[in-house]
């Protein structure tokens, strides 16, 4: 389980593999020593698990496994070496649960569809990024719900139809990838799992009726 806090920054080294399987290595500032083998951490949303593990000047280099549904199904499959992954560590008992209960597996990918500045200050600007879900997921997504994208947990602030919106504060937009997201891009997309459970129950107490 995640909190959708992202707590580094990490970048791809190498992909190697094919559409069935690939490796990526990545680098992070995260102290190897604290960082075990079959660990898992949100690789800018989907949970992967830490395959190798080796020291790095200022932090380590470790790799990951993705199979075929993961390319398939997320972003994971455009990676490439330079890219820059969102990355959050697995949340432990007594941990400070500061964003929304995040599992780590995408239930879709989202495209943003304009990102505008809303606010401005000494400190930054706010920006506003509107986002299109894919249709059979956009039904979990509700107003002043939430949502993991590329593992960041956001609250939503509109919802029309499959768009829907979030803003993001300077300090976000800082220690994330999202400072670089523009329209066009896609997302790796966790919606609430509440929501999800939620709309399962109902369901299944109207097939009851």
């Amino acid at each position: 389980m995640f909190t959708g806090l992202v707590s580094d920054v990490g970048t791809i080294l190498s992909v190697a593999g094919d559409a069935r399987l690939r490796r990526l290595t990545i680098r992070a500032a995260y102290d190897p020593a604290t960082l075990a083998l079959g660990a898992s951490i949100a690789c800018s949303g989907p949970c992967l698990t830490a395959v190798s593990v080796e020291p790095t000047g200022g932090g380590c280099v470790f790799s990951v496994d993705a199979a075929a549904e993961t390319l398939a199904l997320t972003t994971v499959g455009t990676w490439q070496a330079g890219t820059r992954i969102n990355l959050e560590r697995s949340l432990r008992i007594g941990d400070e649960l500061g964003g929304h209960l995040v599992t780590g597996h995408v239930d879709g990918v989202a495209e943003v569809v304009s990102r505008e500045s809303v606010t401005a200050g000494d400190w930054g600007a706010s920006e506003r990024f509107t986002l299109r879900a894919p249709t059979d997921v956009a039904r979990f997504i509700a107003k002043k719900g939430s949502v993991c994208l590329d593992g960041t947990s956001l609250t939503v602030n509109a919802v029309a139809g499959d768009t829907f919106s979030v803003l993001l504060i300077p300090h976000t937009l800082q220690v994330t990838t999202w400072g670089e997201r523009r329209a066009g891009d896609r997302l790796n997309l966790e919606v609430d799992l509440i929501a999800r459970y939620a709309a399962r129950l109902a369901e299944a107490r109207g097939s009851d009726a």
